[in-house]
């Protein structure tokens, strides 16, 4: 069995297309719309022409049997027509409610408008710490790193990444600090950086 297992290989699968999906289900709508309309159809032509033959009808002359024949033609030419209008409402009917159910997705594909806007003022909010972190850690410019963070701060003061932004000044002080112990300078005061 491992060894049947391992020659067969990882199955494959194809993909599953949402074009060909949509293709699908329209195409069986419109057969489950059409087949019994047309049906119908064949059924009702059918039955009138039964029903004009089943009748037993006296000899006519050749005039009024002429006239007759119109006249059964006329009832079948309505009769069809009938059929026609209702097959065509049937499809109009298909067809709007089609179109409803496209609107209807792509309604519910757009997403909420604050949902959106929260996600771009978190992104906006993360590029502007990416980049100070960026210039304190890699360009060593710690005065336009410390201003983008307060900017940070200042534009989204109650987002995720102003936190961040608060944590790196402090590690910014506390690191001036230290190194200004160090070298036996006077101490700044929190803050001030």
């Amino acid at each position: 069995m491992q060894r049947a297992d391992a020659v067969a290989g990882k199955p494959v699968f194809d993909p599953v297309s949402v074009g060909r999906v949509r293709r699908r289900v329209h195409r069986r709508r419109v057969i489950m719309a059409a087949v019994p309309l047309a049906a119908a159809a064949v059924v009702l032509v059918g039955t009138g022409i039964l029903i004009t033959r089943t009748r037993p009808e006296p000899p006519l002359p050749e005039p009024q049997k002429i006239a007759s024949l119109e006249i059964q033609i006329e009832q079948l030419r309505a009769q069809t027509d009938a059929t026609l209008r209702l097959v065509q409402e049937v499809l109009v009917k298909d067809r709007q409610e089609r179109r409803l159910a496209s609107l209807e997705a792509e309604l519910s594909s757009i997403p909420e408008p604050m949902m959106e806007i929260e996600r771009q003022v978190d992104k906006t909010a993360f590029i502007l710490v990416y980049q100070a972190d960026k210039l304190y850690k890699e360009l060593n410019q710690t005065e336009s790193a410390v201003a983008a963070y307060k900017e940070v701060i200042q534009l989204f003061p109650k987002n995720q990444w102003a936190d961040v932004a608060r944590e790196r000044l402090s590690q910014i002080e506390r690191r001036q600090i230290n190194k200004s112990d160090e070298k036996g300078e006077p101490r700044c005061e929190p803050g001030t950086v």
